[in-house]
């Protein structure tokens, strides 16, 4: 049954698509990002207290498996608990590093740039994420005189599990998350901010009760306000997605909004859905935000198998889509920790080619988290024979603008077997990185390179079958410039 509804899904990508087909040469689009989760040191640093060189090998250990892999993408945790993964004016250096909250790096480096840096080098995105609402976790250590709690005791209140929250609906709760926020738009080259599931907490969080949000709700009430407390709650949080994305967008347009709420927007939506229930739980309306393209993309956690009736994978990701009426990217959150072997592969597998069918102008996922990618090698082996063989770009953005670079300016050197090519960008700051086309016989293929690249080598020559030890002749190459909104440069192809 499964087989038969994978390949009726096919078909109507292929419809949809099918008026797209390029002979030229062309690269595949699509997001493969994965979480890297600093909180309680699920995946980096592996434990605070380690000494710079080991957290730097541990960060370029991660960054070149993902590379290897073809992943174009790394979502980074840099505010775990109010708390900085970089050099902050406004919250402390994070427990998670070095086990002193407050205490930078020893050799000092800044974490944040030197993640950046490492993933552009490989020609990757890297998408700061930040917990909004946090204000301490229970695995963050004691609470520190530097910490938000002691700082700002007004705009925070205890969970009966031992986490301290901000009141999303208190104003200065509100200003600091944003004034984090756009101070590492100015001051850092990333290339995306992302928000995760928490917004009001889990109610276990607190044993089961209701937020304890009285006092602020009161005043509320003396004010005049007439809202339930569900919609006021859900008010709070509309009004914060709305100002953070145009506060980004207000000092660098290109960096991409996103969030990854829990994967049910409602139970019955649609119909065969049951679950948690994020917009009376969790005070989440993520289907405005989507609605409203109050975002840039979309990365709904759905973390349930695809023959899970009341859960489904392909259900879900389906009705979100009918949801995005802005036609913002649509990239959902996948399960990878299932881990590895075939039966794990291919539900992994099946939901990355679901996503191409039910999203083929923008297709795209991302796994959680980094982890079940370097604790299952078959996996990552799978992922790479499969669906992720080949690299490709991020998806276009028109919305965030519709300049592409100009082409850079290409000239080759004949040197025997191979030809030496080099080139310059007409102007380097609107490259992110460069894309290398190659014809051998009728086939085009390409590589990927980083914006400091300048040259590149290519045979002459390659074998085009193994048996008959036949080879393919290079008729033409081609370079693009790639820029940050994920517009492709035009470029003419030299026919040799």
């Amino acid at each position: 049954m499964l087989k038969k509804i994978l390949l009726l899904l096919f078909v109507f990508a292929s419809l949809r698509v099918g008026a797209q087909i390029n002979t030229g040469p062309k690269i595949q689009r699509e997001f493969r990002a994965a979480w890297v989760a600093s909180v309680a040191n699920i995946n980096w640093p592996s434990k605070p207290g380690l000494t710079t060189q080991q957290q730097q090998n541990e960060a370029i250990a991660l960054l070149d498996m993902l590379q290897k892999n073809n992943f174009n993408a790394v979502i980074f945790q840099v505010r775990p608990q109010a708390d900085a993964f970089y050099k902050s004016d406004l919250e402390p250096w994070s427990y998670y590093l070095t086990g002193v909250q407050g205490q930078a790096p020893n050799p000092y480096y800044d974490p944040l740039e030197f993640w950046i840096e490492a993933a552009h080098e490989r020609g990757m995105e890297l998408h700061v994420w930040l917990n909004p609402y946090r204000a301490h976790h229970t695995a963050g250590g004691p609470v520190s005189d530097l910490s938000v709690v002691k700082k700002y005791p007004d705009l925070v209140v205890k969970l009966k599990q031992g986490y301290w929250w901000f009141d999303p609906s208190k104003k200065g709760t509100q200003d600091l998350a944003a004034s984090v926020v756009t101070d590492i738009v100015k001051r850092y080259d990333i290339d995306g901010v992302h928000f995760d599931d928490y917004f009001y907490p889990y109610a276990e969080y607190n044993g089961g009760d209701d937020f304890p949000d009285d006092e602020s709700y009161m005043a509320y009430q003396k004010s005049g306000g007439k809202l339930s407390r569900g919609d006021w709650r859900r008010d709070q949080v509309n009004k914060f997605v709305k100002r953070i994305y145009k506060e980004i967008k207000a000092e660098k347009k290109f960096v991409k909004f996103g969030i990854s709420p829990f994967g049910i927007w409602r139970p019955g939506y649609p119909e065969s859905i049951r679950g948690m229930d994020q917009y009376e739980k969790l005070y989440a309306d993520a289907k405005l935000w989507l609605n409203k393209g109050w975002i840039d993309y979309f990365m709904p956690q759905l973390y349930w198998q695809i023959n899970n009736i009341p859960l489904s994978y392909p259900v879900l990701l389906a009705w979100w889509e009918s949801e995005n009426t802005k036609g913002r990217h649509l990239w959902p959150g996948l399960n990878s920790g299932i881990g590895g072997g075939d039966k794990n592969s291919d539900e992994i597998i099946n939901q990355i080619m679901i996503s191409r069918g039910v999203t083929p102008k923008s297709p795209g996922v991302s796994h959680w988290s980094i982890a079940a990618l370097t604790k299952h090698e078959s996996l990552q082996n799978d992922l790479l024979a499969g669906p992720y063989k080949d690299e490709a770009l991020v998806p276009v953005s028109p919305w965030l603008g519709k300049k592409a670079p100009r082409a850079p300016m290409l000239s080759y050197e004949d040197r025997g077997n191979d030809l030496y090519l080099k080139w310059t960008a007409k102007n380097e700051e609107e490259v992110f990185k460069y894309v290398v086309y190659t014809q051998y016989g009728d086939k085009w293929t390409y590589r990927t390179l980083n914006a400091k690249s300048s040259f590149f080598q290519v045979p002459k020559q390659v074998e085009a079958n193994a048996k008959t030890k036949a080879v393919a002749k290079l008729k033409a190459i081609k370079v693009t410039a790639v820029g940050k909104t994920g517009h492709e440069s035009e470029s003419k192809i030299i026919t040799l």
